[in-house]
């Protein structure tokens, strides 16, 4: 079945040894770019310092009452209610209370205030971008084709995910319209997007009504939707789900949903994930049986053009567009992106009696999702034949067992001497890193394009970090149990070396959120 899915004359890309490149979507550390670093050095310079541990510690109490609120509002608010938080302790955190539920289709969430703006970009918005960067990264290296010209970010807030678009496509997004009800938010964002050059064109909404009576028709398409950390600050489903259906209106291409890597945020994730490929089957099962009648000639062709367009498939994280195994379990998946303290994280937050690290841990949950249908695709293991650690042995030679120590420590006369003999200036990691946050290098712009793992069913993921011990290794995958990937299975892979050293050497450096080949 796998031979009919490629045509004979296609060149098979992936070899045993490019395996592990075209597995490889998890990041190391991440590093805040000089240039994001400056900006909000710079936005703090103007504002008041004052208390600002205190504001950052208020900022991160009102996000976990919001957790927990979010279930009780669900269950009692209405879309004409205007809510406190129940939660909210008495005093002088009152002012801290800031959840508010209104009728305009959407116009729910937070509102921040000055303090809590600042708060907000001092200690939460490097690693919002850390997390949209390892997100829309692997968007681009799952569809090496994809160049966004035009783009919306709902939940903008001080334009985190913005940041992002343009460090993974620099040259390609060409208009961006924003959505985010804050005010300070808002004026936030242009100041941290001040003295740069090259930016695209940027318009700025307070709601997707706003957007929709400003826009023409036949403009509000958008090839990427990106909403990131917004869903959660809704506290009801239904509301919900009118602002999935719609962004997903808006979108012309791929739909990027991001949330924090909590119980809650996976259910939400979970929940519009199942919602948008229920919806699309739906449409097309209704154009199935409305091409099953003898229409005529023009009809039949508007049935076909429609049936092509309309669809949805998921293109990260998961492998498969159905039910998510998970979802009836005491797990939830999500992921963690690794990222180094800026000196505004450092300065200003806190630890319960511990050293504050100089890196973080952002845990997220997100889905990718894009119109059209899967496309069928050979599985990575089809035809590829591993040896055996027994066979591999029996193939060495003499000769290449033998140990020539003299090539393993370098001479004194081999050792490289300064021309100038003056003391060489030390190399830092930021000085590598990059000059701009809008150009990036093009050798590893041109493996991805070259290297990557199709869109089939036949890359599952990593779930968790996978457990090593000895000879074996042990991963929690999420994979794809029929060819057209239209059901998915959460199962535990073990890899040994004695029966697989290839898969075992690849499985031994694969990371959580990494994908494994079948």
């Amino acid at each position: 079945m796998a031979a009919a899915l490629l045509p004979e004359t296609a060149p098979r890309l992936l070899t045993p040894e490019t395996l592990r490149t075209a597995a490889k979507q998890s990041q190391g550390i991440h590093l805040v770019p000089l240039s994001l670093r400056r900006a909000i050095k710079r936005y703090l310079r103007d504002q008041d310092k004052a208390h600002m541990n205190r504001k950052v510690l208020l900022l991160s109490a009102s996000f976990d009452r919001a957790k927990g609120t979010g279930a009780e509002l669900a269950a009692a608010a209405t879309r004409s209610a205007l809510l406190d938080d129940p939660n909210a302790p008495s005093g002088a955190e009152q002012r801290a209370a800031r959840w508010k539920v209104r009728s305009a289709y959407g116009d729910i969430g937070h509102r921040y205030r000055e303090d809590e703006t600042v708060a907000y970009v001092a200690s939460r918005m490097p690693a919002i971008y850390a997390a949209c960067h390892r997100v829309l990264r692997e968007v681009r290296r799952r569809l090496p084709e994809f160049a966004p010209a035009k783009v919306l970010d709902f939940g903008a807030g001080p334009s985190s995910a913005l940041w992002a678009m343009r460090a993974v496509w620099p040259k390609s997004i060409e208009r961006v319209n924003l959505v985010e009800p804050s005010k300070e938010m808002q004026r936030a964002g242009q100041s941290l997007l001040d003295n740069l050059k090259g930016l695209p064109l940027i318009h700025s909404y307070d709601s997707i009504q706003e957007l929709n009576r400003k826009i023409e028709k036949h403009e509000r398409g958008h090839d990427l939707v990106v909403s990131s950390y917004a869903l959660g600050e809704i506290p009801s489903l239904s509301d919900r789900i009118t602002i999935v259906r719609q962004l997903w209106d808006l979108t012309s291409d791929v739909l990027v949903l991001l949330e924090p890597g909590t119980p809650q945020g996976a259910k939400i994730i979970s929940q519009m994930r199942s919602y948008i490929l229920w919806m699309e089957k739906r449409k097309c099962r209704k154009i199935e049986k409305s091409s099953s009648r003898p229409p005529s000639s023009m009809k039949s062709i508007v049935a076909q053009e429609a049936s092509l367009k309309n669809g949805s498939f998921v293109v990260a994280p998961c492998p498969h567009d159905g039910r998510c195994p998970l979802e009836n379990s005491d797990k939830y998946c999500h992921f963690v992106q690794r990222l180094e303290r800026t000196s505004s994280q450092r300065a200003y937050k806190r630890s319960k009696g511990v050293p504050l690290r100089g890196f973080e841990d952002e845990k997220f949950c997100y889905v990718a999702l894009r119109r059209g249908k899967r496309p069928e695709e050979a599985w990575p293991l089809d035809g590829l034949n591993f040896e055996k650690l027994k066979e591999r042995h029996a193939k060495r030679k003499p000769e290449d067992l033998i140990i020539d120590y003299d090539d393993q420590f370098p001479s004194e006369e081999d050792e490289e001497v300064p021309v100038d003999g003056g003391d060489s200036l030390v190399p830092y990691a930021s000085d590598e890193h990059e000059l701009s946050l809008f150009h990036e290098s093009e050798e590893a712009e041109e493996e991805d394009q070259t290297i990557r793992a199709d869109l089939g069913g036949g890359w599952g993921r990593i779930i968790y970090s996978p457990i090593r011990r000895g000879r074996q290794v042990q991963m929690d995958v999420c994979r794809s149990t029929k060819r057209d990937a239209s059901e998915g299975a959460f199962e535990r892979v073990v890899v040994t070396r004695s029966k697989n050293p290839t898969l075992h050497f690849q499985a031994r450096r694969s990371l959580w959120g990494d994908l494994w080949p079948f």
